[in-house]
């Protein structure tokens, strides 16, 4: 027998918003199911049933923001609770804005409240940092299934044989868990290129450990189809509406 399942989990697996966000929706009354007004905390539907985001809730989408960051060396993804590393998020002021007219005059004077990043950098690591006040965006570049490539440049020291390079490719497994298949190939004669579709703590480092290379320097520089680019290192930049990861 079909069971109900909360109408945030659905909302949330349909791709049109967060589970937080999906509550204070419901909130508000701003979801439909069946043409019906849901605003009670807990609701839940079949799943055969049509559930609708009302304009209202597409209106707090559309002004939430979105933005790139070029993490440098010595800044943390989140936030600290023992507050003795700076996180990335506070290089997010106006002084550190990277003008584009293709921003169309927009101000780098916003509200950054519920700002948060969308996937990790590790401290002693560089490059592409998404921050996001929207959970669609979040999900879709940090969820368990996330089909988002990440593309880094890594600079290591020490040989690498034809059948380790194999073996970064596909073949390792950290924490008891088989790696999924990933791309690694030589960017330069120091450089290796890996894109990859997950994301497990100091993943990278760890893989080059394994085949007895030492880590000299890492660079996040794609996520899906937007890129760093030349955006300058402790800067940041709007991710524009028409582009999409």
């Amino acid at each position: 027998m079909e069971e109900k399942i909360r109408v945030s989990k659905l909302l949330s697996e349909l791709g049109l918003c967060s589970r937080r966000e999906a509550d204070s929706y419901i909130e508000q009354g701003l979801v439909t199911v069946d043409g019906e007004i849901v605003n009670e905390l807990g609701s839940r539907a079949f799943r055969h049933q049509k559930i609708e985001l009302q304009s209202g809730a597409k209106a707090q989408q559309v002004s939430r923001i979105t933005v790139i960051l070029n993490k440098p060396v010595g800044f943390i993804s989140h936030y600290d609770d023992e507050q003795e590393y700076q996180p990335a998020a506070s290089l997010i002021t106006p002084d550190n804005y990277f003008a584009s007219p293709l921003d169309k005059g927009r101000n780098p004077r916003f509200n950054t409240r519920g700002l948060a990043p969308a996937g990790r950098l590790d401290i002693d690591s560089t490059g592409m940092l998404v921050l996001t006040q929207d959970g669609r965006i979040a999900k879709l570049l940090i969820g368990e299934n996330s089909p988002i490539e990440k593309e880094y440049l890594v600079r290591v020291e020490g040989a690498l044989s034809f059948e380790d390079l194999d073996r970064l490719k596909h073949g390792l497994e950290l924490d008891g868990v088989v790696l999924k298949p990933a791309q690694v190939s030589w960017q330069n004669e120091d450089q290796l290129r890996f894109v990859l579709r997950e994301g497990r703590k100091r993943q990278i480092r760890r893989m080059c450990e394994m085949v007895g290379l030492r880590v000299l320097g890492l660079k996040r520089v794609r996520m899906g189809r937007v890129s760093l680019g030349a955006l300058p290192p402790g800067k940041w930049r709007f991710v524009r509406p028409e582009e999409q990861f």
